[in-house]
């Protein structure tokens, strides 16, 4: 129990010390993020997204597993497609337990086409291409850009999310390890 307050301690100051109430910045620019902000202790927002096949993928449908969502800008960049490559390859045995989910704005082919290319198949990808719902609704959809803020999210098994990161320079990678220990603690 201990632990799990502790988890949560860690949390919190995560999420406070993250520029989430500020605009995250890009090489020095500020960029604006509009949309309903996501918030620790609420429940992800109802959203359906394609996956690589365009199958639509009710968010809510992770409920019952950890789930880890990876929000990157575009996976045809450096530090997006690193981003990616720690969530399917270091993850220290999480794909066996938990979701995890990398969304992007890219459309789907080209996701099919990264996911091909680096032989990814432990992540299911999802595009916010169609009107940046997932973004409007997270809080993460770029005003200047219209692509997504670099995030990681951890929701538990009732589909709360539980660790909040938004990455205050987009061409920063997340603190992934902190997000897998504290998916694991869950």
């Amino acid at each position: 129990m201990l632990h799990k307050i502790y988890g949560s301690l860690i949390l919190v100051l995560i999420f406070a010390g993250s520029s989430w109430g500020q605009a995250v910045t890009l090489r020095g620019k500020p960029l604006t993020l509009i949309g309903e902000k996501a918030q620790v202790g609420q429940a992800l927002p109802t959203v359906s997204l394609p996956d690589l096949s365009l199958n639509m993928i009710d968010l809510q449908s992770f409920k019952g597993k950890v789930t880890i969502l990876s929000v990157v800008p575009s996976l045809d960049t450096p530090t997006c497609e690193k981003q990616t490559h720690i969530l399917s390859e270091e993850n220290k045995g999480l794909d066996q337990t938990a979701n995890l989910v990398t969304i992007s704005r890219d459309l789907p082919f080209a996701q099919k086409r990264f996911a091909k290319e680096a032989n990814i198949h432990n992540i299911l990808f999802l595009s916010d291409y169609r009107d940046a719902e997932f973004g409007r609704s997270t809080g993460l959809l770029i005003e200047e850009n219209r692509l997504l803020a670099r995030a990681i999210i951890v929701l538990d098994r009732d589909g709360i999310i539980r660790y909040l990161e938004v990455v205050s320079e987009l061409a920063r990678l997340p603190e992934m390890e902190k997000a897998f220990h504290f998916a694991r603690s869950l």
